[in-house]
């Protein structure tokens, strides 16, 4: 399969970051927090001790913390630099090197289909949710989070590009033509796509790049944002089920 130039920025960005990608999700406080955040919302969604299939899976970060609830994982990445570190970091696991929207499994061979922060990369969503569809068995679920539409994030993608041209050497930083989703737009994606039992949830104020003390306080706030003033969150979930 052709390498479109997107995916090629997106690949080589990933390599780049991959020794790095721990360090800023996993080791550091307010990485933790915020990914640990974003897992509990996404594992509320799905089904526990399933056969999961972990889409933009990193290093294994999601993986790692499905398996600890008893249920076996498959990975897929399209940067070998973060399956390799996937694999060495979670030899329990299998991660294969792979294009979201052609995913290399047989029909129905997932009870749970599951996606963080790898969707808004995405140039052709539509073919993503679709192979998701045929690869899981009848009444499985799907869960992904992904970036979302509001005043916070638009201005992202720019303070990105200036960090590009600066040479930043971090996660995420760089033009990739992210997409960023209302609810709406995603209800509209899954409906289509034939999922049920469609929902769709606002998450994440609390930030990792927030310095403390104003992190500690957008944590404390977080939950009371997620309910009465979700505008503000920036991450959108998105669940279904297969008929």
């Amino acid at each position: 399969m052709k390498t479109t130039k997107h995916a090629s920025r997106v690949i080589a960005h990933y390599d780049d970051v991959a020794d790095q990608y721990d360090q800023r999700y996993d080791h550091r406080d307010r990485g933790r927090l915020y990914y640990d955040h974003i897992c509990e919302q996404i594992k509320t969604e799905i089904p526990d001790k399933e056969d999961l299939l972990d889409i933009g899976c990193g290093t294994g970060l999601f993986a790692g913390r499905y398996f600890q609830s008893g249920g076996r994982v498959t990975g897929i990445d399209i940067s070998s630099g973060m399956i390799r570190r996937a694999v060495a970091n979670h030899p329990y696991a299998f991660f294969v090197i792979g294009n979201a929207e052609h995913l290399p499994f047989s029909d129905e061979s997932f009870g749970a289909v599951a996606s963080l922060l790898a969707f808004s990369y995405l140039q052709n969503p539509e073919k993503m949710l679709a192979d998701v569809y045929r690869v899981l068995r009848p009444g499985g679920s799907v869960a992904l989070c992904t970036l979302g539409k509001n005043l916070l994030t638009s201005g992202v993608p720019a303070v990105y590009r200036v960090g590009e041209q600066l040479k930043l050497k971090r996660v995420g930083v760089g033009r990739f033509n992210e997409h960023y989703y209302t609810e709406d737009e995603l209800k509209e994606l899954f409906s289509k796509t034939g999922f049920l039992s469609i929902k769709t949830k606002k998450c994440s104020f609390a930030h990792l790049n927030l310095v403390n003390p104003i992190f500690s306080f957008a944590r404390m706030v977080e939950p009371f944002i997620e309910q009465r003033i979700p505008q503000l969150a920036y991450n959108v979930v998105a669940s279904g089920k297969k008929p």
